[in-house]
C-alpha cells in the first residue's frame, strides 16, 4: 500500500443539519487495494459520510480528492463514474428479477442490441458474463436465471460485490454486509471482501461488528460525534482499543 499517494483523501469534510453538526472536520484516506473499516455507535456520523461519498448529501465544507483530483460528487450518476460502488444494508436487489437481470440492473444497455429500434436483452451474453464473474470472486450460484428472491443473503451480498468488482469499481463502500447473516455467510461475505481487495479495489466497511472488522480491515477509523476519533493501523490496534474509542472516544 502506497501511504504517500492515497487513492481517496478526505480533508475536513463537515456536514450540517440545522443546529446539528453531524461531520466536523472529518479527515481520512483509502489506498488502493486496502480495507479500512469505518466504526462508530449510532449517530456518530457513518451515514453521513457514506451518503456524501455516494453522491446523496453535499458536504458543506472540505475537499475530496481522488486519485490526486480534486473532486465534487454532486449525484449519485456522479459517484459511479468515479468507480465508487455501495452496497447497502437492504442490498440494491431486486427479489422478483433474475440473478443475471440484478446483475446488470441500471447498466441494461451493456447487455442490450436494438433492432428497429427496439431494444433487445442479449440473454445468454448477459448469462455469461454474470456467471463467470460470480466465479471469479468463487461465488457458487447453480442458475443465473433463478430469482434473487430465493438467495440466502449471503448469497445477495455475493451479487452485489461481484457486480462492484465486475463493472471495476475502484471503491467499494459495504454498509453493514454481515447483518442478519449466519456464521457460515458471514464467513463468505468477508472471504469476498478479500478477494476485492486482491484485485486492487479498495474497501469501506462500516459495520457494528468488531470482530468482523477485526478479520477483514488493514486500518480502523473510528468516528464519536461526527468527528475522527483516531486513525488506528491493525498492527497497533486490539478490540478492547477500539471497543473504547467507539464508547468514549478516547483510546
Amino acid at each position: 500500500m502506497n501511504n504517500l499517494n492515497p487513492r481517496l483523501e478526505l480533508k475536513n469534510i463537515s456536514k450540517r443539519f440545522g443546529p446539528v453538526e453531524a461531520l466536523v472536520n472529518v479527515s481520512m484516506t483509502v489506498n488502493s487495494g486496502e480495507v479500512v473499516a469505518l466504526l462508530g455507535d449510532n449517530g456518530a456520523g457513518k451515514s453521513t459520510l457514506i451518503k456524501i461519498l455516494s453522491g446523496v448529501y453535499r458536504q458543506d465544507q472540505g475537499e475530496l480528492n481522488w486519485e490526486g483530483k480534486n473532486v465534487a460528487i454532486k449525484s449519485p450518476v456522479d459517484a459511479r463514474k468515479l468507480g465508487f460502488s455501495v452496497v447497502y444494508q437492504d442490498l440494491a436487489v431486486v427479489p422478483l428479477m433474475s440473478i443475471y437481470r440484478n446483475f446488470f440492473l441500471g447498466r441494461e444497455d451493456e447487455i442490450c442490441k436494438k433492432y428497429l429500434g427496439i431494444s433487445f436483452i442479449r440473454k445468454n451474453y448477459a448469462r455469461s458474463i454474470s456467471r463467470k464473474a460470480l466465479n471469479t470472486l468463487g461465488i457458487e450460484i447453480e442458475n443465473v436465471d433463478s430469482n434473487v428472491g430465493i438467495l440466502s443473503g449471503g448469497e445477495r451480498q455475493s451479487i452485489s460485490i461481484a457486480r462492484a468488482v465486475h463493472f471495476q469499481s475502484k471503491l467499494l463502500i459495504l454498509d453493514e454486509p454481515t447483518a442478519a447473516l449466519s456464521l457460515k455467510e458471514t464467513a463468505k461475505v468477508l472471504s469476498y471482501v478479500q478477494e476485492a481487495k486482491t484485485s486492487n479495489v479498495s474497501v469501506i466497511l462500516i459495520t457494528h461488528n468488531i470482530s468482523h472488522a477485526w478479520e477483514s480491515a488493514d486500518r480502523f477509523i473510528v468516528l464519536y460525534r461526527g468527528e475522527v476519533a483516531a486513525t488506528i493501523n491493525k498492527a497497533e490496534a486490539s478490540i478492547k482499543k477500539i471497543e473504547n474509542l467507539i464508547n468514549t472516544g478516547e483510546i
